[in-house]
């Protein structure tokens, strides 16, 4: 019996381990596209500016629609058990998703090799490249996440999983210190066998690792069947269901008033973590060109990639200890802290304003990375809640990206108009505007700040103030802790015994 337990415990922890390494396949190729996509094909491939907003807005609405849509197809089967004795077990929605990485995952892999090759004109292949590559990446990362609440119920089992999802994504993000060694306008031939070596390496564990989970499950689900089998023939299971329907799956979501909470929630966030994307750079510029090296933004902007993940890991201990609900309102009460205490120290302590600049996005970074856990916890509640035969995880990770990633859009729209409310300047034409909040008559008689300098320092402290205020307003309405989830899960749990599988037991 020793040994059987022996047996299980290093099959769990593989288990784990596996599940975590898919992060690393993805963040690899993904991190290196997010820096050079842009600066392709605007400087090598030279694409105008019509094209190029054209094709990013139709981005932005495929970005939007992709996750939910792929979501419905994947997870519509489980609504309901349309036959008497046909209920889908856990492991086979396992299996299922571990196909569709395993397809999935090597077809990503060759639509990030699109891009830095010309082969179509400019417009027609930033069109076709953002779309392919944004669809396989969604179907990727929506089974990857929903996974998340497919192989674990318990807080400190998700915890685990997404432990090892913060390793494997903070060593891919070493490809990006990698290919600055490659990168070369001129001739990008070094690049190109770069990239062709990092997607080669995401294509090969895609499949390995797949391949290895699903030996894992199979045996599993042949039991499952055998046991379905016998039940059938004993006349012994539901009844037969009519399919849901996507209206009445969104009339049952908008009446999940834990679901509309978070996803408040969660677009301040995203608006909050892209304009920190957007803008950091501008941040270094205007407010601390002056008194660091380029080494040092260097440093901050390659820390700003990494320490998120590492971070996280720290973030994911006080998680198993004091709940992930808690964790993140002692995060936005930090955020707000911060920016407050910044905001009374002024913007000539440069030092400070480094810490704050690089800590504001480290930490909200971190904060986006503990929100999977969350949703994980809204599947579960969504499964006692309304009755299924089988969690929609992928369905419901859908869901939220459709209703937040708005956000994404928002930040930089919102963040150049801030900056040409503030500062009077337009980053599009580049020339000052009267009626700017900061004007020169008010510069002169204070510190003597440039314009554009203090616009950026309001603007690098009151955004995070604001967001703070409207996170912590939501997140005070949120129910889903303490005793509730705690029985929320033991529901789940009491629902599917039998069913769930061995990988809870990390």
């Amino acid at each position: 019996m020793g040994r059987s337990a022996w047996g299980c415990w290093q099959s769990v922890v593989s288990t784990a381990v596996l599940y975590g390494s898919l992060a690393l396949f993805i963040s690899i190729l993904h991190n290196v596209f997010l820096l050079y996509y842009v600066e392709t094909f605007v400087s090598i491939y030279k694409i105008d500016k019509i094209s190029f907003w054209v094709g990013e807005t139709v981005f932005l609405i495929w970005n939007s629609v992709n996750d939910p849509l792929f979501g419905w197809l994947s997870d519509r089967s489980f609504l309901s058990s349309p036959q008497s004795g046909s209920q889908i077990t856990t492991p086979e929605v396992v299996l299922k998703r571990l196909k569709a990485l395993s397809t999935n995952g090597p077809l990503f892999a060759l639509s990030f090799l699109a891009f830095w090759v010309a082969w179509a004109r400019p417009w027609l292949q930033f069109l076709l490249c953002l779309c392919l590559y944004d669809g396989f990446l969604s179907m990727v990362d929506l089974h990857h996440s929903a996974l998340l609440a497919d192989l674990a119920v318990s807080a400190n089992d998700r915890t685990r999983l997404n432990f090892h999802c913060s390793v494997f994504s903070a060593l891919g993000s070493l490809s990006v210190f990698l290919s600055y060694s490659f990168w070369d306008k001129e001739d990008l031939y070094s690049f190109r066998l770069f990239c062709v070596t990092l997607a080669a390496f995401s294509i090969l564990g895609f499949f390995l690792v797949s391949r290895l989970l699903r030996r894992r499950f199979q045996k599993e689900v042949r039991s499952r069947q055998d046991e379905a089998l016998a039940l059938k023939e004993l006349s012994v299971g539901h009844a037969p269901e009519s399919p849901v329907t996507i209206g009445q799956y969104l009339k049952q979501l908008s009446k999940h008033r834990n679901f509309l909470w978070f996803v408040s929630m969660n677009l301040v966030q995203v608006f909050h973590c892209h304009f920190n994307s957007n803008f950091f750079p501008l941040f270094l510029e205007h407010l601390l060109s002056d008194s660091i090296t380029a080494s040092t933004g260097s440093i901050l902007l390659g820390i700003s990639y990494i320490a998120p993940h590492l971070n996280n890991l720290y973030f994911l201990t006080l998680c198993q200890r004091y709940g992930v609900y808690q964790v993140i309102r002692w995060l936005f009460m930090l955020k707000l802290g911060l920016s407050v205490a910044m905001l009374l120290s002024g913007a000539d302590h440069i030092y400070l304003l480094c810490i704050f600049i690089a800590s504001n996005r480290v930490f909200t970074e971190g904060t986006c990375k503990l929100l999977k856990l969350v949703i994980s916890d809204l599947v579960d509640e969504d499964f006692v809640v309304n009755r299924r035969h089988q969690a929609t995880s992928a369905l419901l990770f859908g869901m939220v990206a459709l209703l937040t990633k708005p956000g994404q859009t928002f930040a930089p729209l919102i963040g150049t108009w801030l900056l040409c409310v503030y500062t009077g300047y337009d980053i599009f034409e580049r020339e000052p505007v009267k009626d700017s909040l900061v004007s020169v008559r008010d510069v002169a008689s204070g510190s003597g700040t440039p314009p554009l300098r203090l616009g950026c320092f309001y603007m690098v402290v009151f955004v995070p103030i604001t967001c703070a205020l409207l996170q912590l307003a939501a997140w005070s309405r949120f129910t889903l802790h303490g005793r509730k989830l705690q029985g929320i899960k033991a529901l789940r749990q009491g629902a599917q015994h039998g069913h769930l599988i061995d990988v809870k037991a990390i």
